[in-house]
């Protein structure tokens, strides 16, 4: 069992930044590809960004590409989400999940093939 943990959300000013953690618990980390989801209200979960097992390859959505970064340090088990220039449609729940079976961009941008989830963080950015 892993259990994720977020933290960093919080209100925000459209253009500013925030910086979301994801602690994970357990020695297996590094054998989980990860990935940062949102959800507003009254609508589904998206994908937002995925990381692969040992950071190498990263994935975007169309929406946060070259504003988001994830990012992780698997010697300290977190996996991070650095976001700038926010705007206020990034409004939203954000969740971070590991996966054991998706490393590709068709694996990790799909929320049913991760097996663990976090509570969420709430990030609202003000116009």
């Amino acid at each position: 069992q892993v259990q994720l943990v977020e933290s960093g959300g919080g209100l925000v000013q459209a253009g500013g930044s925030l910086r979301l953690s994801c602690a994970a618990s357990g020695r297996t980390f590094s054998s989980y590809a990860m990935g940062w989801f949102r959800q507003a209200p009254g609508k589904e979960r998206e994908f937002v960004a995925g990381v692969t097992r040992r950071g190498v390859s990263t994935y975007y959505a169309d929406s946060v590409k070259g504003r988001f970064t994830i990012a992780r340090d698997n010697a300290k088990n977190t996996v991070y989400l650095q976001m700038n220039s926010l705007k206020p449609e990034d409004t939203a729940v954000y969740y971070c999940a590991g996966t054991t079976v998706g490393n590709t961009w068709l694996t990790l941008s799909v929320p049913s093939k991760y097996d663990y989830w976090g509570q969420g963080t709430q990030v609202t950015v003000s116009s």
